[in-house]
Order: C-alpha cells, then structure tokens, then sequence
C-alpha cells in the first residue's frame, strides 16, 4: 500500500490525533487497559504457578502419607473401636502387592499428630522440638536445603548412630548463628542421650508440611530411644510416574484391611493425605485462572476496539467537509478509506504496546517486591510472548475489521454534499 510510504498520511494522522488530544486518550484507554489486564493477569498467574511449583520442588508430589487410626466396624471377633499400628514389615509387603509403588518411606514422630515433642539441649540452652525418626528415602519424599552437614544415610541406619540433623531454628537456639558457627560435629542432648550433629536444613517458610523448628534422627536410633520396636507412625508413599495415586491410595488401604482382620468397609482404621491429588487441584486452579485472564483481557480489548469505532463515527461526521475537499480535488475512495483504517491501527496498536509495556512494568515491580519473600508462593511472573503477540495480531485485525465501519462511511460521502455542509 503506497499509503503507507506517504509522508502527507502520516502527517493528516498525526494532526488529526492531535487536534482531538482528550478524545483520543480516552479511546487509547480501553486497548491499552485491556491489553495491560491480559498482561500482568496472564504473568501474575504465571509468578503463582511458578512460586507454588519452587515450594513444592523438593516434594515427590505423587505421593500419599498414611496413618492408622481405630476401626469403625466389628469385624470376625473383634471388637469397634481397636487401635491399628503400622509396622516396618508391612513395607516388604505392600511393595509385593502394588507394583504401582515406587518406593516408601517410613517415619515416625514425636511433636505432631497430637504428640509432645521432646527436649534439645546445649549448654544450658533448651526447647522442646519435633523429633522424627527417619530413613535416607524420606529425603527423596521430600528434599530438605542443607545450610550445614549431610541427611540420614544408610551407615547411619545400620549403626543406630546417634546422629542428628537440626532445622534451622534449633540451629540458631542453640549455636551462635550470628556468628556463623560451624555446628557440625558438636553435641546436642536428646533425652539425655548426646547426639552428634551432622546437618542443619532450612524450610521454606509457610512451605509445606514440614518446619524448621524440628529435627532428625535415624529411624533405627529413634525405636530405640523411645522403645518403638518396629512400629511405624506413618508411610510416605510415592507412586511410579505414570501411576494413578489415588488408586494406590485405595489398594494400599485395602491390603492393609485384609493383613490386619479389618472390615472392606471400614473407612476410619487407616487415615491418608493425597498430595498428588491436591496438587492437581491447586495446578487445575492455576490453569483455570490463567483461562480466565485470557477471556477477561480479551473482552476488555475487544470492549476498546469497539470504542475505537465508535469514536472514528463521530471524526468522520466532524470530518465531513475535510473529506468532501479531498474527494473534489481528486482523491479516490480507496485512499479516504485507507486513511481512516490506518488512523484505527495506529490508535490500537499504539494503545496496545502502552498496555503491554505498562503491564510488563508491574510484573518486574512484583517480581522484586517478592523475590526474597519465601512466605509468598510468588516466583518469575513470566508472560509467553507468543501468546501475547498473538493477542496483539488478533487486536490489529479486528481493528482493521472494526474501522471498516467509519470507513465506508467516509468513502459514502458525496462530494457535493459535503462541501454543503456548514
């Protein structure tokens, strides 16, 4: 289009922005606003999938802990209300029957499920914390940053070492952490017994099912601290990749019924917390959210365009004698109506890039705002520029399609009556 390389047009644009500064600013608002809604919607949500995905990065999210409870049901003599325990050979066992399991870990704790934690102390400084007895396979579960030291390893197991691995606020509670003091290899006192530390872990804070105010020891050193034998107080289970979790979670329950004389029926002998089905609600959030701000910004735009339209009627009415001029001195229809269809793409695109630039902004501000912020699941708001691009060719298209309408209204313009028109 040779309109395009004349200087005279884009000169005719620019006064006729110009002269109709408020109007015109007023139009650029509705494009611009959307196309800033769709950006910084479309990045926020990206920041919180990436912030919930950075939370939960060192957990294995296909997995399911489990618990035993008491029955609910009578079942071949025995009576409502028995207590259930799980044990360390019902691992072998479970990994026999489903092979859909990738691995378990068995825990047991003390200051969580309605226990009391137990006393550290050093130097004459204590606390009372969660004690849990651990194997090297938890830390797979869930991975734990290490400030200090090394986790768990099977030699610790083996030996029934007294070792111990501490959260960062026992750390601090018990050591100069002011001054950066080396805890490894130092002692600490668990019910009277002298524990080696070998490694302080931090968590993220509101990050997960763990806490820093928390430590610990070998699963084999914890039975026989606290004279457990082979009892276990949970099983973390993590199902294969291409496992379905909650078909685990059914078939783990079920075997555990049958080894241990309890009714099918009974749903209260052996509690469970599905991660893996909680995470795909939160991403299924996540994804909805995303749809949402997709529609919203569109729309918003779309509302703009429309704006855009209508405000080109009411210059092209206010432009009845200019174009009346240019029809008699020998302009051609198709130049009146390039003009004015230029005029709507120039006015949505350049509100378009003040949105986007104005919502790329907002993302960098919340970016640095929560960058050092681990209580705010918030991380990277990136923005897939495809997509956006894509919103902005879809944009300039229909502002094309929309100023069609002002513009076969100019080209309808009778020279002779518009040059009537006072």
């Amino acid at each position: 289009m040779n309109i395009l390389f004349k200087r005279d047009t884009w000169q005719e644009i620019y006064y006729s922005l110009r002269n109709n500064k408020l109007r015109t600013f007023l139009t650029m608002i509705g494009v611009g606003w959307g196309m800033f809604l769709y950006v910084s919607l479309l990045g926020a949500a990206k920041g919180m999938e990436n912030g919930f995905n950075k939370l939960f990065s060192g957990f294995a999210t296909n997995s399911i802990f489990l618990w035993a409870q008491s029955t609910n049901i009578p079942f071949e003599g025995f009576p409502k209300g028995r207590a259930m325990q799980l044990h360390l050979k019902d691992i072998e066992y479970l990994q026999k029957k489903i092979p859909q399991i990738d691995y378990i870990s068995p825990q047991s704790v003390r200051g969580n499920f309605g226990t009391p934690g137990d006393q550290i102390s050093r130097n004459g400084k204590k606390n009372t914390y969660m004690i849990t007895g651990d194997f090297p396979v938890g830390n797979q579960i869930s991975k734990k940053k290490l400030l200090f030291g090394r986790y768990i390893n099977d030699a610790d197991i083996a030996g029934r070492k007294n070792i111990i691995v501490i959260g960062e606020e026992v750390y601090k509670n018990l050591f100069d952490a002011k001054k950066n003091e080396n805890p490894i290899g130092k002692s600490v006192s668990l019910k009277g017994v002298f524990f080696t530390v070998i490694g302080v872990f931090r968590v993220a804070k509101g990050g997960g099912m763990e806490n820093d105010r928390s430590a610990y020891i070998p699963f084999s050193t914890y039975s026989g601290l606290y004279n457990e034998g082979d009892k276990v107080g949970f099983l973390a289970i993590v199902g294969k990749p291409d496992a379905d979790v909650s078909v685990i979670e059914d078939k783990v329950k079920q075997e555990l019924k049958i080894i241990n004389h309890v009714s099918p029926e009974d749903t209260n002998a052996f509690g469970s917390f599905n991660l893996a089905k909680e995470f795909k609600k939160l991403t299924g959030f996540l994804t909805g959210m995303q749809l949402l701000t997709i529609i919203v910004g569109t729309l918003t735009i779309l509302a703009g365009i429309i704006a855009i339209s209508n405000i080109l009627l009411i210059t092209v009415k206010e432009r009845t004698k200019e174009i009346g001029i240019r029809r008699a001195l020998g302009a051609k229809p198709s130049e009146v109506r390039n003009q004015i269809l230029l005029e709507s793409v120039v006015i949505t695109l350049s509100s378009g890039l003040l949105g986007f630039l104005g919502g790329i902004f907002l993302l960098m501000i919340l970016n640095i705002a929560t960058m050092n912020n681990d209580s705010f699941p918030f991380y990277n708001p990136t923005v897939d520029y495809s997509n956006v691009f894509t919103a902005m060719g879809i944009m300039i298209f229909l502002g094309l399609i929309i100023g069609l309408i002002p513009a076969q209204r100019a080209v309808k313009i009778r020279p002779i009556e518009a040059l009537r028109t006072e």
